[in-house]
């Protein structure tokens, strides 16, 4: 008999992560949020996998589309969205913005380079190897990182010392605009892993049972002393690259395909009907979770914006000096 209420879990939890990120692009409507914006709508399902994978000394290293990926590992819901809008209540003071959150306390990072979130995770894995912690570092790519020199280095190196490291590659198959199959040497990633002696896991990224599955496999692999995995978990994105991207390498109606074959949320609203759940249950939850984003928006919105006069302010430590400098 399938476990309803760890699927309900499941799917309140991809819910979730999708109002929050309706949320964000609601505030870019209303000009809260400048410059660039990357969602994740589409890859709910991976997010909510990480969650359940994830233990509190974890470390998670995202890219510059990161809020679900902060949101499994334990970020403050609220926080980050101050962050986002760039309010003084923000994780950074509004200061690090929609790419660069940080939050310290739950060993979650991001970074808004293609492909630098994997030397930054790799670091983390070797420093939980000297101090011998039973930790995990999780540096997070996407296809277009996978191709990168930080890429190949930071599997050089976590393979020759077996570090606890696991690179995650959302593999939505765009690298902007750059379709996957066009520029690969292999039709997947995971198969690569075999050239570090490391293991390789390909899983359905749409599919947040299989995901959660292979997931853990990867944590407890590169937990046990294993060495480093790389998962490739397929996906789509839904929406351009970053808002205001016209789009112009797919169709209208490739974009309207992907949304009706290849959601995670609809996919898994199926399986727990499937499974005895009522139609209208699983509706309001979804409308719970997208009320409760809208009212943290509200109040995210009322927060105060950061002090221009304190521009300057946390670019440089204080009381640092450089050994041997006078003083």
């Amino acid at each position: 008999m399938p476990d309803t209420a760890k699927m309900l879990d499941r799917y309140r939890r991809m819910g979730a992560m999708r109002a929050f990120d309706e949320a964000c692009l609601d505030a870019l409507r209303r000009k809260a949020i400048h410059g660039e914006l990357h969602v994740g709508l589409g890859q709910e399902a991976i997010g909510a996998a990480m969650f359940e994978a994830l233990q509190p000394g974890d470390a998670v290293v995202s890219t510059h589309r990161n809020h679900f990926h902060a949101l499994a590992k334990g970020v403050d819901p609220r926080a980050l969205l101050a962050e986002i809008c760039e309010r003084e209540t923000g994780l950074c003071g509004g200061r690090g913005g929609h790419m660069h959150p940080f939050d310290p306390e739950n060993h979650f990072s991001a970074t808004g380079i293609v492909g630098a979130s994997l030397p930054v995770a790799l670091g983390y894995a070797h420093a939980f190897a000297l101090r011998g912690e039973d930790h995990v570092a999780v540096g997070v790519t996407g296809d277009g990182g996978s191709h990168s020199g930080a890429f190949h280095e930071t599997m050089v190196m976590a393979s020759a010392r077996d570090l606890p490291l696991v690179v995650l590659v959302e593999n939505n198959a765009l690298a902007i605009s750059v379709d996957f199959a066009a520029v690969s040497p292999t039709s997947t990633v995971a198969e690569r892993a075999s050239a570090y002696d490391a293991l390789g896991l390909h899983v359905d990224g749409t599919d947040v049972d299989a995901v959660t599955a292979q997931f853990c496999h990867a944590m407890d692999h590169a937990r046990s002393g294993q060495g480093p995995v790389i998962i490739e978990a397929t996906c789509c994105r839904f929406r351009g690259h970053f808002e205001g991207d016209p789009e112009h390498y797919r169709s209208r109606d490739e974009r309207n395909r992907l949304r009706a074959e290849f959601d995670p949320i609809a996919l898994y609203a199926d399986r727990l009907t499937e499974a005895g759940v009522a139609r209208e249950d699983l509706d309001a939850i979804i409308k719970s979770e997208k009320a409760a984003a809208k009212a943290m928006l509200a109040e995210v919105l009322a927060d105060p914006l950061p002090d221009p006069a304190d521009a300057l302010a946390h670019v440089f430590v204080d009381d640092v000096f450089v050994a041997g400098a006078a003083a």
